[in-house]
């Protein structure tokens, strides 16, 4: 950059704006990254964390203190280190304070620091009092132990420590989201016990797999007692890669009746999923549920009940709906990104964060021991000369007396060096008491033999490891806890279909010749006796429930879906049906259909062409339906029938020739759409001309019986009286007895 850097003739630096503003933008991402957004592998704090939880320190502010006015600290932080807003600062103390936020709260603080509920509903910092946790011990015991780099604030008057020597992998344990320029972390918090179960097996077996450390860690431990419902084989993933996402649900039981939802998703609102039901049940897409209550008290922080119409309501299913449709379960993206040992963000996996947190605490930890062993070393010196006073004090003295400059003399005299000379004359007189002696030799004793713990440990690599696994099992005992959040394998979540959610109750619907549609309660309705406009009568009627979609047929083979429960009652006329469904200009509607998905319908046409289909597959989203029944030339849409079933049954036929033919209906095909095979052969020149086609067809069982209606005659037969008619898909068929060779249609007689 400082080669596009041009002196003006007015003597000013002059650059061009490409080059200020790319700079600019290079120096102030990387502040964002390093300085504010992504925390630091070591302490797993970000730099506002770090100067909060410092300057608490450095104020008192301890476990065992009282507490302070959060405004004075939040001072402190501001004027010493964060040259930043205020709200910044006193919103990253309230998040550190939270124990619905953190897994292990840094900061214990006195009044309303806000609630699961609404975590923003804070009081403000001129309100609340704070201190740290006796937890903040395990980032702070070991500050001014010679452990971390300290670099000036921004003013250049104190120094800051660059990290927290912490004793535990408290990126891992706590957690952080952050947004920095071009990357971002979410990092979920999980258990000290094992976290550190699993620090210590990598500290043993350097090698260790993420697979095998996931034996010690097995998920995300969140600050709730909600359930983890990723699968392990995810959690391993997402582990090894540092990214994916993992999901939590609520926790839910039954009281009397009445669902009770005692847990919620981590940063769940109570008000919010409350709110996200009630709007269902508005909509009336929920009506199951007639009453929500949210009960949450200071016993029990989370307790929405949610009270169905009646006891005959599967409560599970209405759970796998809201679990699908509210907050109740939630997602969590997983970016383990962070400032790594050696300065540079990167998204980690779990071996790797874990192996180089561990190779910092061995840093911390081996620095640690050289401060002290440098400590030990200068007051072992020190005692050297003052027991050489001690046994020399009346020589000791008359040099002091005598000489105008009694150090140097000392020196020679006694072959000490300037620091033991000064010692000496720093010498205070109830130091010369004769027990001196006693203590002086008790504690070069005492510190000789930890100078040589500490440079045997210093020097053994094997030691080393024995200490940093000691503290790190010390650390786990004193804070550890159980895991909050359960692992839990559950059934993927589903909403209801729209027919799941209406009241299945029986309803006739009825067609009108001039195409009026409605629907009418019960099965009990005379669809004939109903009043119809002027020119108008009844056509076709078709029984079901009111949640199943009815299907209608029409004159070109085509089938329309309209939804049952959304038709005009039948206390009026109806209305239209081309206001529902879109059919080409001229057509007539022959068939209409109502029943479950999976029940059997045989569509044909007079032709003698036909197949049978389940009613799912004559649905149709569109408004102007979907082709289902292929017409030969010349043929007409038959009425379909319904097919109780397959096997056992047979289909009967019967011609304008009065030629009729039984044949098992499991000859013909089971299609969603087409043409279908032959039911009975008639020449299609005969079709053509409508000299002879297929009048009338019905599907029996071994038990059922037919009525054969011909003019105001009937002819009632059973299976057993139809031997002379049965033969082979396809054929022609026989004559019925004279009187019923013109038949007008066919009665199907259940036997049930």
């Amino acid at each position: 950059m400082s080669d596009s850097i041009v002196i003006g003739a007015d003597g000013v630096e002059q650059m061009p704006l490409k080059a200020y503003t790319e700079k600019a933008y290079l120096d102030y991402s990387m502040y964002v990254i390093l300085d504010r957004a992504l925390p630091n592998i070591a302490d797993g704090l970000k730099p506002v964390q770090r100067r909060i939880v410092y300057a608490m320190s450095e104020l008192g502010l301890k476990a065992n203190a009282k507490y302070k006015k959060s405004a004075r600290t939040v001072g402190d932080v501001i004027g010493k280190f964060h040259p930043h807003g205020d709200s910044a600062v006193y919103e990253a103390m309230v998040l550190m304070s939270q124990d619905f936020s953190y897994r292990y709260p840094l900061i214990d603080g006195q009044g309303n620091w806000g609630s699961p509920d609404d975590p923003k509903s804070f009081a403000a910092m001129r309100y609340t009092e704070s201190k740290l946790t006796p937890y903040a011990e395990v980032l702070l015991s070991e500050l001014g132990q010679g452990t971390v780099d300290w670099t000036p604030n921004f003013d250049g008057a104190l120094d800051e420590p660059a990290m927290l020597p912490a004793r535990v992998p408290n990126i891992l344990l706590n957690g952080t989201t952050g947004i920095a320029v071009g990357m971002a972390t979410d990092i979920p918090p999980h258990n000290l016990r094992e976290v550190v179960s699993a620090a210590v097996r990598l500290l043993d077996e350097p090698k260790a797999t993420v697979a095998e450390l996931c034996e010690h860690i097995q998920g995300p431990d969140f600050p709730t007692d909600a359930e983890l419902i990723t699968a392990p084989e995810d959690i391993r993933k997402i582990y090894e890669t540092g990214r994916g996402s993992l999901r939590m649900r609520a926790l839910w039981q039954m009281e009397h009746d009445d669902i009770v939802i005692t847990a919620l998703p981590h940063q769940t609102s109570g008000s919010r999923v409350l709110e996200q039901i009630a709007q269902q049940m508005q909509a009336k897409k929920l009506p199951m549920v007639v009453d929500l209550r949210d009960e949450s008290d200071h016993e029990n922080p989370t307790r929405l009940v949610v009270v169905p119409r009646s006891n005959r309501v599967d409560c599970k299913a209405l759970m796998k709906h809201l679990f699908a449709t509210t907050d109740l379960e939630r997602s969590y993206r997983v970016n383990m990104n962070m400032i790594g040992i050696d300065g540079r963000p990167q998204v980690k996996s779990l071996d790797k964060i874990l192996g180089e947190w561990l190779e910092f605490r061995t840093t911390t930890t081996r620095r640690r021991l050289e401060y002290r062993l440098d400590k030990v070393l200068k007051r072992l010196h020190v005692l050297d000369a003052l027991l050489i006073a001690f046994l020399n004090i009346d020589e000791v003295i008359a040099i002091i007396r005598e000489e105008d400059k009694p150090k140097p003399v000392l020196m020679a005299r006694f072959g000490i060096t300037d620091v033991q000379a000064e010692a000496i004359l720093e010498l205070k007189l109830r130091h010369l008491a004769k027990l001196e002696e006693m203590k002086i030799r008790g504690e070069q004793e005492e510190l000789a033999a930890e100078r040589d713990s500490l440079e045997q440990t210093l020097g053994s690599t094997r030691r080393m490891k024995t200490l940093v696994r000691k503290e790190l099992l010390a650390a786990a005992e004193e804070f550890g806890d159980d895991r909050r959040s359960p692992l839990v394998q559950r059934e993927e979540a589903k909403a209801f279909a729209e027919e799941d959610i209406l009241s299945a109750d029986p309803v006739t619907v009825v067609l009108s010749e001039m195409g009026w549609i409605r629907s009418a309660k019960g099965h009990d309705i005379d669809p004939a006796a109903l009043s119809y406009k002027s020119g108008d009568r009844f056509k076709m009627a078709a029984k079901g429930r009111s949640n199943q979609p009815l299907v209608l047929l029409d004159s070109t083979g085509r089938s329309y879906s309209v939804a049952t429960h959304s038709l005009p009652s039948a206390r009026g006329q109806g209305e239209p049906l081309t206001g529902r469904i879109n059919p080409p200009s001229g057509v007539s509607f022959e068939g209409m259909l109502l029943g479950r998905d999976d029940q059997y319908f045989l569509l044909a046409s007079d032709a003698g062409y036909g197949f049978i289909t389940r009613l799912a597959d004559l649905h149709s989203k569109n408004k102007a339906g979907k082709a289902a029944l292929t017409l030969p030339k010349g043929a007409k849409v038959m009425a379909p029938v319904p097919v109780a079933a397959i096997e056992e049954h047979f289909v009967v036929v019967v011609t304008t020739e009065g030629r009729m033919l039984v044949f098992p209906a499991a000859d013909l095909p089971i299609m969603p759409r087409g043409k279908g095979n032959k039911l009975v052969g008639i020449p299609s020149a005969r079709v053509q001309s409508r000299e002879e086609y297929m009048v009338a067809m019905v599907v029996m069982g071994q038990n059922d019986s037919i009525k054969v209606y011909s003019g105001k005659r009937h002819l009632g037969l059973k299976l057993s009286e139809l031997e002379h008619y049965i033969g082979e898909r396809g054929r022609r068929g026989h004559k019925l007895p004279r009187g019923f060779q013109k038949v007008d249609g066919i009665e199907l007689v259940s036997a049930s």
